[in-house]
């Protein structure tokens, strides 16, 4: 007798493509796959076709995923959620929503398809990256018919979607009927403060909460340097690292800029070596914040040696290193290393641009700035915003091209703003040039009538060119405004803290003892001087060299 043929169940040959689905990688991979289960009549596999949806998913091809889904006849909850999770996963929010409408229109009435917990968290992102309020809560509505939303992951979600619409009320309410609340729905809240800016709130929230993740920390540091409280985010960096969570990429580019604010660079020190012993140089974002933070603390050097080390540049590691360059003076090597980044055919932006112009404003390179300012627009087709037009400014006027500087600004296609006036302002103090200064200081007199800046500066214009009338009525207006001068302030870094002094300010518990190391230190000095007028000046010079 023959051997008698084996009979598979459909489940068991749904069974046997898991393993093959699992480790497929590739859509020519998936197309052969498919093509195996077309041939075996299990091309209306509502399993099947979930995981092969899946494996699109992962790979990105949205538009096979979309095929497999249509010629499905009777899609089931589990289909319909992968396809939802799929468009949502790749921000196609519109068909995800289109899809969940779908699947509450569902004709058999019969057999409903109805919505469950894990339909609700992509369908109420969809909602949130689709910025539609009012759909936003209607699907809020359906979550409440259909009941799932005792349920921690599609609670987080509503407290995202309503933090993301602005809606901090329905958020808070949402937070507060939770039952089961998690490190997610603490952190979903508090990203709601901090988008707001309201980090009073924000960090009341941040104390309360009962456990505090990664993210946590890092959504406070980033709020306090997005409101330019560098110091607090430095701060709560620190606090971060003595309740023993190690910083991720995340938080390291977020505490970054905090530091090159401050000018903190033993702190970026730090961060430079921690991020080499965890490997995280090879990410280009990282570089790029260092790059910054050396650049903007004085180190030049030290950012020119890491730019060399950063393997794929990206046009924000040319335009930072540019700019770092412009800003301690380095015109020339600065134009030196954008004629590099063409030769490498990486497109520069804006913020090229910016830092290339600065350079030339630096250098005093009118020419070549003008020739840079028009290849920005017709060579690369970028549009300049108002910081080019005040760079543009700024290069006229120290360039002594007042008239020049003055029509730019008047041909410019936005209004100029208060940077722009008070640079003009400047160039003409430089040049003595009263009757620019006059029209600049009239737009300044609308725009920020309390800088107590701009009434010295234009004084100064007044008394260099021996109008004391004119510096008469300047220091007369500024009395009857009753305007007070901005105080002077310095930062210092000891022992990786920064301490910010200004002046007038004697709040610090050692501000007495920093007073009296003064006075002994002008003493000192003043007994310098008397010695040192008495030593002739042949020997004066000996001593000094």
């Amino acid at each position: 007798m023959g051997a008698r043929t084996r009979t598979w169940t459909v489940r068991e040959l749904e069974t046997h493509f898991v393993p093959v689905l699992r480790n497929c990688l590739r859509i020519a991979q998936l197309k052969k796959i498919h093509a195996q289960i077309v041939k075996l009549s299990l091309s209306q596999s509502n399993f099947l076709v979930t995981k092969m949806v899946d494996v699109c998913d992962n790979s990105g091809n949205i538009d096979y995923s979309s095929l497999l889904f249509k010629q499905v006849i009777e899609p089931n909850v589990f289909l319909y959620n992968a396809m939802i999770r799929t468009y949502s996963h790749n921000h196609i929010y519109s068909l995800a929503i289109t899809l969940f409408k779908q699947m509450l229109r569902h004709p058999d009435a019969k057999n409903p398809i109805l919505p469950d917990k894990f339909t609700f968290p992509f369908v109420i992102k969809s909602c949130a990256g689709f910025l539609c309020h009012r759909l936003g809560q209607q699907v809020h509505a359906q979550v409440c018919k259909f009941g799932p939303k005792s349920h921690s992951i599609v609670e987080n979600a509503l407290i995202d979607m309503y933090s993301k619409f602005d809606d901090l009320a329905y958020a808070y309410k949402v937070f507060e009927d939770m039952t089961d609340r998690d490190a997610i729905s603490w952190n979903s809240l508090l990203c709601g403060h901090v988008r707001f800016g309201q980090m009073r709130k924000a960090r009341t929230l941040f104390e309360e909460m009962p456990y505090r993740t990664i993210v946590s920390w890092t959504t406070m540091i980033t709020g306090y340097a997005r409101i330019g409280c560098y110091a607090d985010a430095l701060d709560i960096f620190r606090k971060m690292q003595m309740v023993g969570i190690e910083p991720d990429e995340i938080s390291i580019i977020s505490v970054l800029p905090a530091c090159a604010q401050l000018g903190a660079l033993e702190v970026g020190k730090w961060i430079h070596m921690y991020s080499d012993k965890n490997e995280f140089l090879q990410k280009t974002s990282i570089c790029n914040a260092l790059i910054e933070m050396y650049s903007k603390c004085g180190s030049i050097d030290q950012a020119w040696h890491l730019f060399n080390q950063v393997i794929k540049r990206d046009v924000i590691s040319w335009s930072t290193m540019i700019g770092g360059l412009a800003n301690h003076g380095k015109a020339r090597e600065a134009i030196e290393l954008f004629r590099d980044m063409q030769k490498t055919h990486v497109l520069p932006n804006g913020i090229t641009f910016l830092g290339i112009l600065s350079a030339c404003t630096h250098a005093g390179l009118w020419n070549e700035g003008l020739e840079y300012f028009d290849s920005m627009r017709e060579d690369y087709h970028i549009e300049p915003d108002i910081e080019h037009y005040g760079c543009l400014v700024d290069l006229l006027g120290r360039s002594g091209c007042l008239d020049q500087a003055l029509d730019t600004i008047r041909k410019m296609p936005m209004e100029a703003d208060s940077k722009i006036w008070g640079s003009l302002l400047s160039s003409c103090r430089t040049h003595c040039n009263l009757e620019i200064a006059t029209i600049a200081m009239e737009q300044l007199l609308e725009l920020e009538p309390n800088d107590s800046g701009n009434y010295v500066l234009f004084s100064n214009i007044y008394a260099e060119l021996g109008k004391w009338e004119g510096v008469k009525s300047m220091r007369k207006l500024i009395r009857s405004k009753s305007i007070k001068k901005t105080p002077g302030c310095s930062l210092i870094e000891v022992n990786n803290v920064v301490q910010e002094f200004v002046a007038g300010d004697d709040s610090k518990p050692f501000s007495q003892n920093i007073f009296w190391v003064l006075e002994v230190l002008a003493l000192h000095q003043n007994k310098i001087d008397d010695v040192m007028e008495t030593i002739p000046d042949d020997t004066k010079c000996f001593l000094l060299n």
